[in-house]
């Protein structure tokens, strides 16, 4: 199997990164961690069923096609429109009118107060032999069946009028009970996803008939069946061979393409996750007329389809963005990524709850002296450029204004005029003490740096060497500027890390390209200027290493769980391109004051994804309220106007009326009119969303749009 660590920066891997393999490459590889439960890990909430394990029952268990974000394991689809809720006074109020008329009519015709037209048709279509014959049990039996005919006409008639279905429906004994869950057979083989059909069809018959039994033992997980169908994937798309494939699969069974760390399941899970679907559960659509009638009480779920697009969430601190939504995101891709689908980077503050360390490959702790990763600073390049705009971006991209030939610019040409010739002179770039000291413009390190230029050759490197050197007696420079913010992390709390001589085991985020799961822990904690910066170096490196990727079936994601002073126009462009490249961000923050006020509406535009928390102020609504945007509407203004009744028969009719509808007889006039409204103010996004509760407008990559959902966190 290939080696797949990260190069240092002179392009070999004394120390590198072990980065997980292609799926069968790693097949068969490790054995399951010590302790691991051999029974299969499913989602909460799957009933058993007699014919069949757990694992069984979620497999077959129907996922209609859904809008968006509807959570399809074992959803019922619900009509688009809200069908006519009669109200209950007056619905049996009706039925018993109907009951009595019916009974009234019947009467008259029974008494012959009506006449006897009623029996005509009897008397015209029947042999008068028949009416007056000598059997009299016969004839009973012609008459009764007659009026048992015109009985049963008139309770169709007054029954639909009266709306008894409805009522029994509503108020009969299938509503006293609950539903019994419906005992379904198991699907035919061919249509079975338990027997693996596309296997069977492809002719690896053997393979199937392995993970079919492993299935039916109970010893296959929804990781398994995932990570199994994902390597099946590289073997219709010529990735892998057919024969690799069913070989793995005859040694292995359900444990076969296993990923490099030889987990199947993660230690504990959060959330609830649906790998066949690729979603993860974050709640329930709140029963509220704001919210589309098909959307309502139905499960709130997100998975790579709409994290392609990306997503931003702002609430203040409290309001669940970390535990109702970043860490059930986190669980979830680092599943996908046990199934050969995902590659995840997780980055917050050292303990803020992002999930156990046992739970991911790279656990980089930034200023902790216990780390056993270090965060390369350069992100793997060996192009100086290429860094330069990188390390540019995540110095001083939070103080570029959002137009060309800004400070973040001046500031990339100035480090690649050091980058280049530093490495050029030491085939390595330099680290955070030998950089500060050359934007500072020590003379010592500067002079090596010419002499070392000077004896190799490299007459353009030293013209740009000479350049940096006259513009540093310039006022303005943006060297002096770069040489602060580098400072920040030419900290002794830092000393052992962005270390760039090989001694230690850096991570780079060129690794995106396997299914590996990172989690950055950033010191915010006395170093708050230094942790935005290196989030905004992570966020820099994530959108340059996502884009030049050799395999983009692989979903890339960075969650990054509060990110204040994250937001540059550089990092906007960057999102903006993630679309396309098969990845995608999630991006918090406590309010919107935390990005500068020019890109607040490109940040919105940017995301497909937007999300706004309880306790959310009205000057962030005000700006969710616009990139929402307005609906036509049907409104209705009704005018009562009571009626007075003065005759005795008048006032009965009345009284009679106000007992059945529960109403003062009125006269209504009822003007209709389309008018154009916010589909959410910004006041109601400031009061009117209760407390674990968030507002949520998605987007598909395909361009499917769901409107802002009510949705409450905590069901």
């Amino acid at each position: 199997m290939e080696s797949d660590g990260t190069r240092d920066a002179r392009g070999t891997q004394p120390n590198a990164v072990p980065r997980p393999a292609a799926p069968l490459e790693g097949a068969g590889a490790p054995p399951l961690p010590p302790g691991a439960p051999p029974a299969p890990s499913m989602p909460p909430g799957a009933p058993p069923k007699p014919d069949g394990s757990p694992f069984l029952t979620w497999l077959r268990t129907p996922r209609p096609d859904t809008p968006p974000g509807i959570w399809r394991y074992g959803h019922r689809p619900r009509p688009e429109q809200e069908p006519e809720q009669i109200p209950s006074r007056q619905l049996l109020s009706g039925a018993v009118i109907a009951f009595l008329v019916g009974w009234l009519m019947w009467s008259l015709l029974w008494n012959g107060y009506l006449g006897a037209w009623w029996v005509l048709p009897l008397e015209l279509f029947t042999p008068e032999s028949w009416r007056q014959g000598n059997d009299r049990v016969g004839n009973a039996i012609l008459w009764y069946s007659y009026y048992a005919v015109i009985a049963l006409a008139i309770l169709l008639v007054v029954g639909r009028l009266g709306r008894w279905g409805e009522v029994w429906r509503r108020y009969g004994p299938r509503a006293w009970r609950p539903a019994a869950p419906m005992a379904e057979p198991p699907p035919a083989p061919e249509h079975d996803p338990a027997e693996w059909p596309q296997l069977r069809q492809a002719g690896a018959f053997e393979a199937a008939q392995r993970l079919a039994t492993e299935a039916r033992a109970g010893l296959m997980r929804d990781v398994d069946h995932a990570r199994i169908s994902r390597a099946w994937q590289g073997v219709r798309s010529g990735r892998h061979s057919l024969a690799a494939f069913t070989g793995a699969v005859l040694k292995d069974g359900a444990a076969a393409c296993l990923h490099p760390s030889g987990e199947r399941d993660l230690p504990a899970r959060y959330a609830r996750h649906d790998l066949l679907t690729g979603q993860v559960r974050l709640g329930t659509t709140a029963d509220d007329p704001r919210n589309p009638y098909h959307y309502r009480g139905a499960g709130l779920a997100l998975g790579p389809d709409l994290l392609g697009t990306s997503l931003l969430a702002v609430g203040p601190a409290g309001s669940g963005k970390t535990g109702a939504l970043v860490r059930p995101l986190a669980e979830s891709l680092c599943l996908h990524a046990l199934a050969g689908r995902a590659a995840v980077v997780v980055v917050g503050a050292a303990g803020s709850g992002l999930g156990p360390s046992e739970s991911y490959d790279v656990v980089v702790r930034v200023g902790h002296p216990e780390s056993e990763y270090d965060l390369d600073l350069y992100g793997g390049t060996t192009d100086p450029d290429e860094a330069a705009a990188i390390l540019a971006e995540a110095l001083v991209g939070d103080l570029a204004d959002p137009h060309p030939g800004s400070d973040s610019r001046r500031s990339t040409t100035v480090l690649a005029q050091l980058l280049g010739p530093f490495r050029a002179v030491h085939d390595r770039f330099p680290s955070v003490p030998e950089l500060r000291q050359l934007l500072d413009g020590a003379q010592a390190p500067l002079a090596a740096l010419r002499k070392g230029l000077t004896d190799t050759g490299h007459a353009s490197l030293l013209r740009e060497l000479d350049s940096r050197e006259r513009q540093m007696s310039h006022p303005g420079d943006v060297g002096s500027v770069l040489a602060d913010r580098i400072a920040l992390l030419d900290r002794p709390a830092f000393a052992p890390f962005f270390d760039t001589t090989g001694q230690t085991r850096p991570f780079s985020l060129r690794a995106l390209d396997h299914p590996v799961r990172v989690r950055i822990d950033l010191p915010q904690r006395g170093h708050a200027d230094a942790s935005r910066i290196l989030a905004r170096l992570v966020l820099a490196q994530f959108t340059a290493a996502v884009s030049v990727r050799e395999d983009r079936s692989l979903f890339a994601c960075l969650l990054l769980d509060d990110a204040s002073g994250v937001v540059t126009p550089e990092s906007v462009r960057g999102i903006q391109r993630l679309r396309s490249a098969n990845a995608g961000v999630v991006l918090t923050l406590r309010t919107l004051d935390d990005a500068p006020r020019p890109l607040r509406g490109p940040l919105l535009g940017a995301t497909g994804c937007r999300m706004a928390l309880s306790g959310l102020t009205p000057w962030d609504g005000q700006d969710f309220a616009e990139v929402w945007g307005k609906e036509w509407t049907e409104t209705r203004d009704v005018t009562d106007r009571q009626i007075i009744a003065e005759t005795p028969a008048g006032k009965a009719v009345h009284m009679l009326r106000r007992v059945i509808t529960g109403q003062a007889p009125t006269a209504r006039a009822v003007t209709v009119r389309q008018v154009e409204r916010e589909r959410w103010s910004a006041s109601e996004l400031a009061h009117g969303v209760p407390p674990g509760h968030a507002v949520l407008s998605l987007t598909t990559v395909q361009g499917e749009h769901a409107p802002p959902l009510l949705v409450d966190l905590r069901a």
